[in-house]
């Protein structure tokens, strides 16, 4: 894989950081008092809300923004403002090595908001090391968010890049954003480092869906078809076929 015009497409919680860790719980806080204010429910009535629309939607922020008129960008800066974030955060130099060691061109593809995601990157040192950050506000089609799994985006970033499908590698710990990923052609790799978790890498009704991810789950199954490798670490990029 270590091809010069290969196109590398990294998701950020839970594949370049521990976000189970440092994210994950407060956010899923977040998003529970955020629904229960604004649409001043109770709070039982608000996890059955966000449960109900991550089984018809994969994500609580859709469901809101179909139904109640809530705007995207103003559920998402107040879900994700995490004070004390930055001194959560942790990798490795090992890590950015291993990123920085990959030929071809490397891009985020996160469903998390653009502030959060540039804290995170910038925090952790990563930032320069990728040509562009596409981040959930990047991802609306029709004036509706469409972040993965939806194909229809996927299929748009690829004609953006001016690539084909088959060239991009989609480095990943969920696996429903990756079983897209390879409905389109791409290669996937399924990040398994954080899977096991402080929060099994729960964020319920967020926009980074994972129910199913944890320790026992997937990550004692095979490998799925669609999953081209899997990894538990950064430097095994190298060596994944």
């Amino acid at each position: 894989m270590l091809r010069a015009d290969r196109v590398w497409l990294f998701d950020l919680d839970n594949t370049l950081h521990d976000a189970s860790h440092a994210a994950f719980g407060e956010m899923h806080v977040a998003i529970g008092d955020y629904v229960v204010r604004h649409l001043g429910i109770t709070t039982e009535e608000a996890n059955a809300l966000r449960h109900r629309y991550w089984l018809r939607y994969g994500a609580t922020l859709l469901g809101l923004v179909r139904h109640h008129g809530i705007r995207a960008d103003h559920f998402l800066e107040e879900t994700h403002r995490l004070p004390g974030l930055e001194e959560r955060l942790r990798t490795s130099a090992q890590d950015r090595a291993a990123v920085a060691r990959l030929r071809g061109r490397k891009i985020i593809l996160t469903n998390a908001p653009r502030d959060y995601a540039m804290r995170v990157l910038h925090r952790l040192g990563f930032a320069h090391l990728f040509e562009a950050v596409v981040t959930i506000e990047d991802m609306t089609m029709f004036g509706m968010p469409r972040p993965k799994p939806d194909a229809r985006m996927l299929r748009r970033l690829v004609a953006r890049l001016g690539v084909p499908a088959s060239r991009c590698v989609l480095v990943e710990d969920t696996l429903q954003h990756l079983k897209a990923a390879r409905s389109l052609g791409m290669r996937t790799v399924w990040m398994q480092r954080y899977l096991g978790g402080g929060t099994g890498g729960l964020r319920l009704g967020g926009t980074n869906q994972r129910l199913g991810n944890t320790a026992t789950g997937p990550r004692r199954r095979h490998k799925p078809a669609y999953v081209c490798a899997r990894i538990g670490s950064l430097r095994k990029l190298v060596q994944a076929p």
